[in-house]
């Protein structure tokens, strides 16, 4: 095996696969890891002072849902005197202004909020809860404090028609930055794709409509958007690069290069109780199995923008065509782009618009 070069950047610590919500395109795998094998307060805290000697600057604080967790300003202190950078990635359930503030003075230095949609009956309708009403009242909770604070909008096909409204709460918030983020489809969001991903023209109103607001808000609320990779001409370079920049750490400790590792067949992650980060990084199995450009098959291993996108992503990648060293299909180059663009004609195809515009339940979650 061959190190790596790099240092890991990014730890996204999973706390939690426990969630007041249930999103019908969560990310979490099929398999939720109960309570009884997470982590405890101890072993994170080893584990935030391994990442911060290996190289990490920041560390997301996720789920599940990690307020879920009892010891989540013990967890946030502890990570901050490691020197790490800490953002905490919620739903805002369950969250009150004590918790807040708590959450502040030990050492909290971004807040990331998540929204369903513009209204409380989308939102309801896609998370099975109702929360909508509680994100509002936490945005003003946040005004107080000067922190980092970032909101997030999950945008598929039964909410793209709110943006309208979702930028008003974006205007409304004080938010330095907002990020509509296209539902990617794996996890839970791969068997509700029909009905979740969006018309090519849901999608060029909302590019114009965000370009609009990027504009408006240019100065006050930095506005990201990323085309739903289905669409775009070219894959994005997911997670930076496979084993390149980020670790992630599942509830009961097992190391992964991405959130959707675990769909891959054939790979073993190594767990934090047994091994250091450092060692995981440089010499696990899995981080190893997609760096660098072997493993590639072409068109990917003598296009140009290899360095770019390092062929897209493994998880979609299997998922689409069986092969998780195919090219990612959504690229235009890619060999089984038709796979992708046969998906599009069926969502486009004003017949079975009408047919998946009725109503119907959507998979979701476990309850946890």
């Amino acid at each position: 095996m061959t190190l790596n070069s790099h240092n890991p950047l990014a730890l996204v610590v999973e706390l939690t696969h426990r969630c007041p919500l249930h999103c019908v395109y969560c990310s979490n795998p099929l398999e939720l890891q109960s309570r009884a094998n997470e982590l405890s307060t101890e072993a994170w805290s080893r584990v935030f002072k391994e990442a911060a000697e290996a190289g990490v600057l920041q560390a997301d604080f996720t789920g599940g849902e990690p307020l879920a967790r009892p010891d989540i300003v013990d967890l946030v202190r502890n990570a901050r005197a490691a020197g790490l950078y800490v953002s905490l990635i919620t739903s805002g359930l369950p969250l009150d202004e004590a918790k807040l503030d708590s959450l502040v003075q030990s050492g909290l230095d971004h807040f990331q909020l998540s929204f369903q949609g513009g209204h409380e009956e989308t939102a309801s309708d896609i998370s099975g809860t109702k929360s909508h009403s509680h994100k509002l009242r936490v945005l003003q909770w946040l005004k107080r404090y000067r922190i980092g604070v970032t909101l997030n909008f999950v945008i598929h096909r039964r909410n793209i028609d709110e943006l309208e409204e979702m930028l008003a709460i974006v205007e409304n918030s004080g938010a330095g930055c907002v990020e509509f983020a296209s539902v990617q489809y794996y996890g839970w969001a791969f068997p509700n794709r029909e009905r979740l991903l969006p018309t090519r023209q849901q999608v060029d109103r909302c590019v114009e409509l965000l370009n609009r607001a990027e504009e408006q808000l240019r100065g006050k609320t930095r506005v990201l958007f990323v085309v739903p990779d289905y669409y775009a001409k070219f894959p994005k370079p997911c997670v930076g690069g496979w084993g390149r920049k980020l670790m992630l750490i599942t509830p009961s400790g097992d190391a992964l290069p991405c959130h959707a590792a675990t769909v891959i067949p054939g790979l073993s992650f190594e767990n934090v109780k047994n091994r250091s980060l450092r060692e995981i990084w440089d010499h696990s199995e899995a981080f190893q199995k997609f760096r660098g450009q072997d493993w590639m098959q072409e068109p990917c291993k003598s296009c140009d923008r290899r360095d770019l996108d390092f062929g897209g992503c493994r998880c979609q990648a299997l998922l689409l065509t069986g092969d998780a060293c195919a090219t990612d299909p959504v690229c235009s180059l890619a060999p089984q782009r038709p796979k992708v663009d046969a998906i599009l004609a069926e969502i486009n195809n004003s017949s079975a618009q009408q047919a998946i515009s009725t109503p119907a339940w959507l998979y979701r979650p476990n309850p946890s």
